[in-house]
């Protein structure tokens, strides 16, 4: 939700062989149960909110994503997608100077025109300071250059909670909020997710799935109400991708009675599985079922090939969990994202649908593909 982060110390950095954020919960700790023991950046308290919504500078890389599904009143389908990025530069932690980069702030946007099939995508990156770029501490306020994602009234979990988002970029703007309608929901191991076969292949990974979501995009100076879901992921870490990994894929479902699945899997250089996971949440349930790493299995099916970068992704999938089995398919085939002015990597990532195995339309989501362009290397 993404990849990504180019290097600024000498370590491979990525931005989703950990998946990411979101919540309801503000101002209170989640439900009480023993809390696992973890190494960092798990921290010792265990996740409380709304603290960690806010950023982790400690960490070594950390994301805010937001994806969604949303119809304007003519009936017409837009996707999009805001990121925001987070990256210490652990070079620069020792420097006394004011103007010293020790944390980065990178972000994306990008809006998915159905009725086109045309992706609008932009991407900017700074040193945080200087009310140029922010990732705040305590809670979420992330800002870039005025592109801003801040959750507000978050007492006690009041119904009031919103999640705003604003971003403006050439052809195309987005000015839209973000009302959960869920708890949210712990990944993993009550938010430990593992990526990888050891302990350190980690990340603290929360999600926020069912945002009603409301607000107007702006298309080549055309102005638009819309209204549909969201997924917001944060997930932040210091571990880096299990060896052998050029990337991943990823989805993130709505369902459109109330459910909610996640699904992934790290790649090797020859298509296979690493590792998978993801969870299944129905919509009255407190807490997910969390699948096992050797339960979740990822099967390519049609393959789109990018005129501009030459990689060849499958733009659908057959997915199998223990919750049963999906089709997942791109709305269009052409979302290919160019991220090589922020975070160097070049990735797929966009709308698609998710229909049960007798092909019954189940609701939208976003489908992430990383590594298919070049792997996910220094």
């Amino acid at each position: 939700m993404r990849p990504f982060l180019r290097p600024f110390h000498a370590h491979t950095l990525s931005r989703r062989a950990w998946l990411v954020l979101a919540a309801l919960g503000a101002g209170v700790a989640p439900p009480a149960r023993a809390q696992p023991r973890h190494p960092p950046p798990w921290p010792a308290d265990g996740l409380r909110f709304p603290r960690d919504h806010g950023a982790h500078p400690q960490s070594r890389i950390e994301w805010w994503y937001l994806t969604g599904h949303l119809r304007d009143g003519a009936g017409a389908d837009h996707g999009f997608q805001i990121t925001f990025f987070r990256s210490r530069v652990e070079a620069a932690q020792s420097l006394h100077s004011a103007f010293a980069a020790r944390q980065l702030v990178f972000a994306h946007a990008a809006l998915s025109e159905v009725r086109t099939a045309t992706l609008h995508h932009a991407q900017r990156i700074a040193r945080a300071g200087f009310g140029v770029a922010e990732a705040a501490v305590g809670d979420a306020r992330l800002n870039l250059r005025g592109w801003t994602l801040q959750r507000e009234n978050g007492e006690a979990a009041a119904p009031g909670e919103v999640w705003r988002i604003t971003a403006a970029a050439g052809d195309f703007a987005l000015a839209l909020r973000a009302r959960p309608t869920q708890p949210l929901l712990l990944q993993g191991d009550a938010g430990w997710s593992r990526k990888g076969p050891t302990p350190q292949n980690a990340s603290c990974y929360y999600s926020l799935p069912q945002l009603e979501t409301r607000g107007e995009l702006t298309l080549e100076g055309r102005r638009v109400s819309v209204q549909g879901r969201a997924w917001l992921d944060h997930e932040w870490s210091d571990a880096l991708l299990p060896e052998g990994a050029v990337g991943w894929d990823w989805i993130g479902m709505n369902l459109r009675d109330g459910r909610a699945l996640t699904a992934f899997r790290l790649r090797d250089a020859n298509g296979g599985t690493l590792w998978a996971g993801g969870s299944w949440r129905r919509a009255a349930a407190a807490d997910p079922q969390v699948f096992p790493a050797d339960a979740v299995v990822f099967t390519p099916g049609r393959r789109w090939r990018s005129p501009r970068s030459g990689a060849q992704y499958p733009v659908q999938w057959t997915v199998q969990t223990p919750a049963g089995r999906f089709t997942v398919s791109a709305v269009f085939d052409a979302q290919e994202l160019d991220g090589r002015g922020s975070t160097g990597s070049i990735y797929w990532e966009g709308l698609s649908t998710l229909r049960d195995a007798g092909g019954a339309l189940l609701g939208h989501g976003y489908l992430e593909m990383t590594g298919y362009a070049a792997p996910l290397r220094l």
